[in-house]
């Protein structure tokens, strides 16, 4: 495992912005090996030895040693398929497909993995790379990257999952309208696609990566945009997941490609006294 410091210069720092407690533009990198290059959902479990993450392709859940030389534990849960968020609940594991298809992984860390599937309630085109347990209303949150619902529409539709009952909510919880998402207009796309999400431990706040953007957003529980903040291709090369350790340090993974190596950037958590 390969770790360094990065640290931009000093007229780059003055441009970039940073969520107060963190510093974008300083990190820890760490690089993940060739069974992880197209990582996705990535979960902070335990300490820095046990992150649960997963690929794109292989239905599998890999357990993440940043410092690790030896080859990944990993657990099959599920057929090959476009597999992009993994939550925990604190009870269950959960793995979102990108057609909204929900996946409880039953029997985690044993040798008798299997999954429970639910499907999504509509049959539109529709694509999800980014969700989040929200402990207080006990649901899964997952936001649309691209929805045909959602198409002319200057908006991007939230749905939620019970994961008691594993059932969707077929009505939006609420919307995120692009007028209320500073900074997407300057951005490569205009419409917003999220690729990862996680709620902060500490603030209760919903922090939110979108690659395409080239942003992460940060709202409250009940979807109000309160922070964007640019997120350069320089530093963040692919950011597909975000979790969080519970003293608030922050973990983005960035997929890998033919330019670069997969990461996971750790990011202090230094708030004001």
């Amino acid at each position: 495992m390969l770790i360094s410091c990065q640290s931009a210069g000093q007229n780059e720092a003055k441009r970039q912005t940073s969520p107060e407690g963190y510093r974008l533009e300083q990190y820890e990198r760490f690089r993940v090996r060739e069974s992880l290059q197209e990582i996705s959902g990535l979960v902070f479990h335990r300490d820095e030895a046990h992150f649960i993450a997963n690929n794109d392709e292989q239905g599998k859940l890999f357990q993440v040693n940043l410092r690790a030389t030896a080859p990944y534990p990993s657990w099959k849960f599920g057929k090959g398929g476009d597999y992009e968020e993994t939550v925990f609940t604190g009870k269950d594991w959960f793995v979102l497909k990108s057609n909204g298809s929900m996946y409880r992984v039953d029997g985690m860390f044993t040798d008798t993995v299997s999954s429970t599937m639910a499907h999504f309630p509509h049959n539109w085109k529709r694509e999800f790379e980014a969700a989040y347990y929200d402990i207080q209303s006990n649901r899964i949150v997952a936001i649309c990257k691209s929805c045909e619902v959602d198409k002319g529409q200057k908006q991007t539709s939230v749905y939620a999952f019970s994961p008691d009952s594993l059932t969707w909510n077929p009505e939006p919880v609420w919307r995120f309208s692009n007028d209320s998402l500073p900074g997407l207009k300057e951005g490569p796309s205009k419409h917003f696609r999220p690729s990862g999400a996680a709620v902060h431990p500490i603030e209760n706040r919903v922090y939110i990566v979108a690659s395409v953007n080239e942003l992460l957003v940060i709202t409250d529980l009940q979807g109000k945009v309160q922070e964007t903040h640019r997120l350069p291709r320089k530093h963040f090369s692919q950011p597909e997941g975000i979790t969080f350790a519970p003293n608030g340090d922050m973990y983005i993974s960035n997929e890998g490609d033919e330019d670069h190596t997969a990461d996971i950037l750790k990011f202090k958590y230094t708030p004001r006294n």
